[in-house]
């Protein structure tokens, strides 16, 4: 291992300008005047697979965008890793909130700024100068790797279960490797063993035909966006409760000794709210702040939008509006049977002088794995050795939908080996990965395959 890590420190500057030419490309996939670039990212990645050294490397086309796959199967008696991550990138708006363009990566206090820096191309790119760092010193790996990257994790990976349903001979592995996910904090490596499932809508609320002058006609018709807002009003309580009857019946309750774990961890509400610029933090009561983050569901209006919202003044009774509204759910909760619950409760909720479509979006199962199997373990020796610093154990609040069907169709564990920051702003505005977690994080992926390798 010490020529393949001195291989790694020699290559840090190219490394980073690499990574600014797969971050340039904007792989938007919500966005469909960017599927040309998608399509041009996916061919990128997949010559950059090719590159390193996998074998195999094809664009699977799906009815969307399309899986990149290359593997490399010559370990002959060692385990195989089955390695995940996402090439397509989050939209950029609000774009004027950008300090430099988001696709011209720039480098400021040992941070690098781009879409995709850190979810995920920043992360999926460290994985492929581990390869290459074993390939070009040793000329093969210590263990067998297979690798697929989609192109629609951001859209809810609409495709991606049908891909591995009917690809799962060709998938085949022991674990699977995901690093798509942040650190604990700065200076406190982590491996995440849970992660919060989701269910996403849009609500849209009709009143009339158009647009209505508000004094002419205000007082005679339902206002749309009234309505709208107090129907979401009534989807929580004032100490943070979701309304939705039934929502929490199925609830996996977190354990005495999980949150006696979780109060160990470095963690000042002060400081948390400080960094959001909150003047204070809200949620469920009688929990605290990392329980509602990780172990707990939500309910939560993403966007909303009615009437007029330019400058100055209109006099306006808008004919529609709309919201987006996402939950995030904890183990036992499922979001087909959450979604059922939430569109029986929107009706519940609606009165008979509007007309209401609920459309749901996507949706993904929560997933939890025991921290103590073999390549956990693994990782958390991995990690240690790449960052010199024993890892802690967490939970995360955000969704990796295809975690669950891993689990569910190939029965295989995962390991979730994120690099990233909870101040990343990945999905924001100056979204950005810390460079020494990104050289950290190539050495403990090289380590890693080294140390799933040896379990022959």
């Amino acid at each position: 291992m010490i020529k393949v890590i001195d291989f790694i420190h020699t290559n840090r500057d190219r490394y980073v300008s690499e990574l600014k030419d797969y971050l340039a490309i904007p792989s938007i996939s919500a966005l469909p005047e960017h599927q040309g670039d998608v399509r041009r990212c996916a061919e990128w990645t997949a010559e950059e697979m090719t590159r390193v050294g996998l074998e195999n490397v094809k664009l699977v086309e799906t009815p969307g965008n399309p899986v990149v796959y290359g593997d490399w199967l010559h370990a002959e008696g060692a385990p195989t890793i089955l390695f995940y991550g996402h090439y397509d990138v989050q939209p950029v708006d609000p774009l004027d909130l950008w300090e430099t363009p988001p696709f011209e990566a720039s480098v400021r206090d040992g941070e690098i700024y781009a879409r995709g820096s850190a979810d995920d191309k920043g992360q999926v790119f460290m994985h492929f100068k581990a390869i290459e760092a074993h390939m070009k010193q040793h000329g093969k790996l210590p263990v067998n790797l297979r690798v697929i990257i989609e192109g629609e994790e951001e859209v809810g990976s609409k495709n991606l279960d049908n891909f591995i349903k009917a690809n799962k001979d060709t998938l085949g592995a022991d674990v699977v490797v995901i690093s798509d996910s942040a650190m604990f904090d700065r200076g406190v490596p982590s491996i995440c063993y849970g992660l919060r499932g989701l269910t996403y809508f849009q609500i849209d609320v009709r009143g009339t035909n158009s647009d209505l002058h508000s004094g002419i006609f205000g007082g005679s018709v339902a206002n749309p966006a009234m309505v709208l807002a107090q129907m979401l009003a009534k989807m929580r309580d004032t100490s943070g409760r979701i309304r939705v009857p039934g929502f929490y019946d199925d609830v996996r309750e977190l354990t005495q000794a999980e949150r006696d774990e979780w109060k160990k961890l470095p963690w000042s509400d002060k400081r948390y709210m400080k960094e959001l610029g909150a003047p204070k933090l809200f949620g469920e009561t009688g929990f605290t702040t990392l329980e509602r983050r990780w172990g707990r569901p939500t309910l939560e209006v993403n966007g909303m939008l009615s009437g007029f919202t330019g400058e100055g003044a209109k006099t306006v009774l808008p004919a529609v509006a709309m919201a987006k509204v996402s939950m995030r759910l904890v183990p036992d909760q499922h979001p087909d049977k959450i979604a059922d619950l939430f569109e029986a409760y929107v009706k519940e909720l609606a009165p008979k002088t509007v007309e209401v479509k609920v459309t749901r979006m996507h949706g993904g199962k929560p997933w939890m794995a025991d921290f103590d199997n073999t390549y956990v373990r693994a990782a958390g020796r991995a990690i240690e050795q790449g960052f010199g610093k024993t890892p802690v154990f967490c939970r995360e609040g955000g969704s990796i939908p295809v975690v669950a069907t891993f689990q569910e169709e190939l029965g295989i564990p995962s390991v979730l080996f994120g690099v990233g920051l909870p101040d990343e702003n990945a999905h924001a505005p100056n979204e950005k990965l810390d460079l020494d977690n990104f050289h950290n994080g190539i050495v403990a992926s090289a380590i890693l395959y080294e140390e799933i390798g040896s379990r022959r």
